[in-house]
C-alpha cells in the first residue's frame, strides 16, 4: 500500500471534569520530524506519545497537539462524598455525647462542609491513559487519511507511467529508421561537398557519429525504469525515497534522449516524457 505523507486527524473525548482533544497534522518531509505539544498536566507522557507515533510513521513533518480543557466550576454534576459525610456524622455524634444540648447539624450545613460536595474528576494516571488512547485513535484516523490519498497518488503515477510507455511505443519503431535516415543524410551532404562517403575513414566517422545519436539504449532504460516504478507501486510500503531516486534516473535518460534528437517527432516525444516525469516527481514528494 502506498501512503501519502499528507493527512489530518482530530479526535475528542468528554471526561469527568475535563475534555481532551488530539489533533495530528502531517505534511511531506525528507525524514520524520515530530512536533509534540502537550499541556503541563500531560508532560510526563511525551516520550510515550513519541514512541506511539514513530512506531507507525516513517517520514513526514507531523504536528501532534493535545489540548486539555478543564470544566468550569458549576458546569458539571455534583457528587456527595459519602466517606466525608460519615466522618462528619461520627464527629457530630461524638460532640453530642459530650454536649447533649448541642444543636445537630442541618442538611444544609452538612452540604456546605468542605469536601462533602465534589465535582467528578479523573486521577492523573487515568488521564494519561485516556490521552494515550486518544493519540492512538487519532493515529489510526491519520493512517486511514494517508492511505486514501496514497491510493490517489498511486493512480496518478500509474497514469503517467502509461503516458511514458505510449511515447516510447511511438519512438521505439523509429530508432532504426532515424539511424539509417541520418546516415543517408550525412552521406548526401558529403557528396555535395565533393567527398567520397565510401572512404574508409569517413565510414568510421559516420559510424561513430551514428553511435552517438543512437537512442536505443535510452529507450530501453526508460522502459526499464518505468517497469521498476510500477513494481515499487505494486509492492507498496515506505517507498518514497526509492521512487524519488527513480525519478532522477528517468529524468537523466529523458534529457539524454532529447539531446540526441535529430527528428521532430523524437523531440516532441522526449519533451512529453520530461513533462510526465516532472509531474510524477511532484507527486512522489508526497509519498512516505
Amino acid at each position: 500500500m502506498i501512503l501519502s505523507m499528507t493527512g489530518f486527524a482530530a479526535v475528542a473525548a468528554e471526561l469527568p471534569g475535563c475534555s481532551l482533544t488530539v489533533e495530528l497534522r502531517s505534511v511531506n518531509h525528507r525524514y520524520l520530524d515530530l512536533q509534540i505539544r502537550l499541556p503541563d498536566e500531560l508532560r510526563s507522557i511525551e516520550s510515550a506519545v513519541r514512541d506511539v507515533l514513530t512506531l507507525q510513521l516513517k517520514r513526514g513533518k507531523v504536528d501532534c497537539r493535545v489540548a486539555l480543557n478543564r470544566s468550569a466550576p458549576g458546569t458539571t454534576e455534583l457528587a456527595v462524598n459519602v466517606e466525608r459525610v460519615i466522618q462528619l456524622r461520627d464527629a457530630a455524634d461524638e460532640v453530642l455525647r459530650h454536649a447533649p444540648d448541642s444543636i445537630p447539624l442541618s442538611i444544609v450545613e452538612v452540604l456546605r462542609w468542605p469536601g462533602v460536595l465534589t465535582e467528578p474528576s479523573l486521577g492523573a494516571e487515568a488521564l494519561t491513559d485516556k490521552a494515550l488512547a486518544l493519540v492512538r485513535q487519532a493515529l489510526g484516523d491519520l493512517a486511514a487519511s494517508r492511505s486514501r490519498e496514497g491510493v490517489q497518488l498511486k493512480l496518478a503515477l500509474e497514469e503517467r507511467c502509461h503516458g511514458i510507455e505510449l511515447q516510447l511505443e511511438r519512438v521505439a519503431p523509429r530508432v532504426s529508421v532515424i539511424h539509417e535516415a541520418y546516415v543517408e543524410k550525412l552521406g548526401a551532404r558529403l557528396k555535395e561537398a565533393g567527398l567520397d562517403p565510401d572512404n574508409d575513414r569517413l565510414k568510421q566517422e559516420l559510424a561513430l557519429f551514428a553511435t552517438k545519436i543512437d537512442i536505443a539504449e535510452e529507450v530501453s532504460r526508460l522502459a526499464t525504469h518505468v517497469a521498476e516504478v510500477r513494481r515499487v507501486l505494486a509492492h507498496g510500503g515506505s517507498s518514497g525515497k526509492r521512487l524519488d531516486f527513480l525519478m532522477q534516473e528517468l529524468n537523466r535518460e529523458a534529457n539524454t534522449l532529447g539531446s540526441k534528437s535529430v527528428d521532430a517527432e523524437l523531440s516532441h516525444a522526449a519533451l512529453e516524457i520530461k513533462v510526465l516525469i516532472e509531474q510524477m516527481r511532484e507527486q512522489v514528494q508526497n509519498i512516505e
